[in-house]
C-alpha cells in the first residue's frame, strides 16, 4: 500500500479469534444476532442511526478497514453509497481525498445510465466532492461498449436519458425508430405507453432486446427510505409482452466489472467494490471475483442480507467507517 493508512487502519487493534475469510461463518452469526431483534427504521442512512446499530462492532471495523484500505483499485458505487438524492453521505469527502492523496486508483461505477459522467462530476461537484471526469464508468457506458462490440456501426431505439444517448452516440450508434438492431431500456422520467408499444414492435420484428441494467429500483431522491421505478422494471412490460427476455449489460454482469477492472488498470486480487446493493454490486464482484463491501447506508438493510444465500466480503455502516478514526 502506498503511503500511510489512516491511524486506525495502520493500528489495528488484535481482533483475536475474529474470522474475517469467506466463507466466514462468524459473519453469518454476527448479523443473525444482531438482526433477531427487529428494529424500527432499518433503512435510515443519517450518520446518527447508522452508529447506533448493533453490528459491526468496533473491532470488527478497525480490521475490515485495515484489509480495505491495503487494496490499489476501488471500484465504488454512487447512489447509496457516495449520496442520497442531493445529500452527501458521511466519510465521502475525507475517504475520497485520502484515495488521491496515497495514489489510490478509483472509479465511481454506477448501474444508473440517465446521466452523463460529466453530469455525475458537476454533481459531485456540487456536493463538494474533488473528482474528474474520468473516475466515472456507468452502465450505459459499458452498453455501449458492449453493443459495438457485437454489432459495429449498429442502430437502436432507445428508452433512456441523455447519458444513454450521449454514450450510444460517441460509439458510433444511430438512433432508428424504424427498423434498428437493437432496443435499449435505461433509467428515464419520459416513459409512457406509447414508447412501451412501439418497443414491443420493435422487438416482434427482430430487434434485440437490451436494458442497462437489472435493477428493479433505486433510492428515492424525494423520500429517505423509499424508492423508485429502475431501468429493470421499466424494461419488464416490453419482456412480458413480447415473450422476450432482455439482455442485461450492468452490474451484476461481471462484463461491467471487467470493464472497471479495465479502466482501473488492477488486478482483481488488488481491487475491492464497495455498494449497497447485494443483487447487483455484491452479487458483481461475487461473480467476477473482486472482494466486496456492503455498506448499509442505502438500499440494503442488515436484516436484508440474511434472505441472501452468499455474503460480501466485509459489511460496514457506511463509508465513514473507512475513515473514522474512533471506530464507533
Amino acid at each position: 500500500m502506498s503511503g500511510t493508512a489512516p491511524a486506525a487502519a495502520s493500528s489495528a487493534a488484535n481482533v483475536g479469534s475474529l474470522d474475517l475469510n469467506p466463507p466466514s461463518m462468524e459473519l453469518q452469526r454476527r448479523i443473525k444476532e444482531a438482526t433477531d431483534t427487529p428494529r424500527e427504521n432499518q433503512k435510515d442512512f443519517r450518520l446518527e442511526h447508522l452508529k447506533q446499530l448493533p453490528w459491526p462492532d468496533a473491532a470488527y471495523i478497525r480490521e475490515a478497514r485495515r484489509r480495505v484500505l491495503d487494496k490499489e483499485g476501488f471500484i465504488i458505487d454512487m447512489d447509496g453509497v457516495i449520496y442520497r438524492g442531493d445529500h452527501l453521505l458521511p466519510g465521502v469527502n475525507e475517504f475520497v481525498a485520502w484515495l488521491t492523496d496515497h495514489g489510490k486508483r478509483f472509479v465511481f461505477l454506477t448501474n444508473s445510465s440517465d446521466k452523463t459522467p460529466d453530469e455525475l462530476h458537476r454533481k459531485l461537484s456540487r456536493l463538494g466532492v474533488v473528482s474528474h471526469g474520468s473516475n466515472f464508468y456507468t452502465s450505459a457506458m459499458a452498453t455501449a461498449a458492449f453493443l459495438t462490440s457485437q454489432k459495429p456501426q449498429g442502430s437502436a431505439y432507445v428508452i433512456g436519458d441523455p447519458g444513454l444517448h450521449q454514450a450510444l452516440y460517441a460509439c458510433g450508434y444511430v438512433m432508428n425508430d424504424v427498423n434498428p438492431d437493437y432496443v435499449v431500456v435505461g433509467e428515464t422520467r419520459n416513459y409512457s405507453y406509447e414508447k412501451i408499444e412501439h418497443a414491443v414492435h420493435l422487438v416482434l420484428n427482430g430487434a434485440k432486446l437490451i436494458g442497462t441494467n437489472c435493477d428493479k429500483t433505486d433510492p428515492s431522491p424525494a423520500y429517505p427510505g423509499e424508492v423508485i421505478p429502475a431501468a429493470g422494471s421499466l424494461i419488464t412490460p416490453i419482456e412480458k409482452a413480447s415473450g422476450v427476455n432482455a439482455y442485461f449489460v450492468g452490474k451484476p454482469n461481471p462484463l461491467m466489472m471487467r470493464s472497471a477492472l479495465s479502466v482501473l488498470g488492477t488486478k482483481r486480487v488488488e481491487t475491492v467494490i464497495i455498494g449497497d446493493r447485494m443483487d447487483t454490486d455484491i452479487l458483481g464482484g461475487l461473480e467476477a471475483g473482486i472482494d466486496s463491501v456492503l455498506v448499509l447506508s442505502g438500499v440494503t438493510s442488515l436484516q436484508d442480507t440474511r434472505q441472501w444465500s452468499f455474503l460480501p466480503r466485509f459489511v460496514l455502516r457506511g463509508i465513514f467507517d473507512l475513515v473514522d478514526s474512533s471506530g464507533s
